[in-house]
């Protein structure tokens, strides 16, 4: 049996005496912001009923066949999430995350297998976030022409819900003229340009290199979709970092200097805080 006081105040033990933040977060980190969780067609379709009608799946909608297929029903999804994200309001849980790491030597570091932008939005220095699996706010071209990617602020996504269709016209490559998709890496995804995130990839590491005694505290990531996990677990055997693992039902630990919560990324870190104020 947890002994959840305990493990709450070795974590904020843990926060005190690191010289550097580094948040590893998962889809649980959203869902304290009210965004859909997609474990599962059951709660897929709940957010999608017009694919649950046509009996199209999560793995099949979010792919870029589907782009090939039918451009205006994938866009139909990607432009509904767009939008959707776009009017989200991230959670209190961001804000104390950037007040654990304001006082640190060497700030914080984000690493995302989120999509949606949130750690931007709520204010993160976007050279501090790392997205492994892309962006949906920035596109590239679906052939692609080029490895290039670009902002996408100019796309406006007009969405009949009940259809899942894209209405507006289709946003289009501005080299080739060619159908434009999210740069997102999808499943089955063999175009991803992953420009970008190796610019972020190459800022994090050099930021890693500097310092010294790191704490990691991973949100909302589970075993389905281990991108999280694993660089959780790089963290520990190459920095020699403490982990603090928020989740409400995959919350064991490597090590015994580590730390489990079993709850929501939100209450976790309001938690952490009560006892660090």
């Amino acid at each position: 049996m947890i002994d959840v006081s305990n493990e709450i105040e070795r974590a904020a033990r843990l926060i005190e005496s690191a010289d550097a933040l580094v948040i590893a977060a998962g889809a649980g980190m959203g869902v304290d912001s009210g965004l859909p969780d997609f474990r599962g067609n059951e709660g897929f379709w709940k957010a999608y009923p017009a694919l649950a009608k046509a009996n199209i799946e999560f793995y099949s909608i979010a792919c870029p066949d589907e782009f090939h297929r039918n451009p205006r029903r994938a866009w139909g999804f990607y432009g509904h999430r767009l939008n959707l994200y776009r009017n989200t309001v991230p959670h209190e849980g961001f804000d104390i995350l950037k007040r654990w790491a304001e006082p640190m030597l060497h700030g914080c570091s984000v690493f995302a297998s989120n999509v949606d932008g949130q750690f931007q939005k709520a204010g993160f220095d976007a050279r501090d976030v790392r997205e492994y699996h892309g962006s949906i706010h920035h596109l590239q071209c679906l052939k692609p022409c080029s490895r290039d990617t670009w902002s996408a602020d100019d796309f406006d996504p007009v969405i009949e819900v009940e259809a899942c269709e894209l209405l507006s016209e289709l946003p289009l490559c501005p080299k080739c003229g060619g159908l434009a998709r999210p740069n997102v890496l999808m499943f089955g995804d063999r175009d991803w340009s992953d420009k970008r995130a190796v610019a972020q990839d190459y800022r994090q590491e050099a930021w890693l290199r500097e310092i010294s005694n790191p704490v990691v505290i991973e949100l909302g990531a589970g075993t389905a979709i281990p991108s999280v996990r694993h660089f959780s677990q790089r963290m520990i055997h190459e920095f020699d970092a403490r982990l603090i693992r928020i989740n409400p039902r995959e919350l064991s630990v490597p090590r015994d200097l580590d730390v489990g919560l079993p709850m929501s990324a939100l209450a976790g870190l309001q938690a952490i805080e009560s006892v660090l104020a």
